[in-house]
């Protein structure tokens, strides 16, 4: 996991709120493959207090971002692997459902965590997790779609 974040490689000019390396007030994740995985990404972000719903507990909404971009760039991955594609394809979320396990904390770092868990065509299912200090704090299933060039979203990176 060392190198550029795949947002930084891929996508430099990318403005998305929650992965876009050019949204100064964004989240900006930086998703890390895992070497030896299978398609597993990785990522640590640290809140900041402005990002809390409450004292110290970090907002669902900014959880949800989290995992939604997290997961998308497993799924693009995950398509561009498998099809032996220079970079990753446009890929767009179809659906995704998280589960609040317990507060996560916004005085520390978080990691992210997904994996593919199912490729049928274009869709990609894909498993993630937020943790802190290790603990799990939210999971989400959902499923991403490659898209064609009829899509807005075909050549975002």
């Amino acid at each position: 996991m060392t190198g550029p974040s795949l947002q930084r490689r891929y996508s430099p000019e990318s403005t998305c709120f929650g992965c876009g390396p050019a949204n100064e007030q964004g989240l900006r994740i930086e998703s890390r493959e895992v070497e030896g995985s299978e398609g597993e990404l990785r990522a640590t972000w640290q809140p900041l207090p402005h990002h809390a719903a409450f004292d110290n507990v970090l907002n669902g909404g900014i959880i949800g971002t989290l995992l939604d971009c997290h997961g998308n760039w497993t799924a693009a991955v995950r398509v561009m692997r498998d099809r032996g594609l220079a970079g990753p394809p446009g890929c767009v979320t179809a659906d995704y459902a998280i589960r609040l396990r317990r507060p996560t904390p916004v005085d520390r770092p978080v990691e992210l965590r997904a994996r593919p868990v199912e490729m049928i065509g274009d869709k990609v299912v894909v498993d993630a997790e937020v943790l802190s200090d290790g603990i799990i704090t939210a999971t989400c299933r959902g499923t991403f779609v490659a898209v064609g060039p009829d899509h807005p979203a075909y050549e975002r990176w």
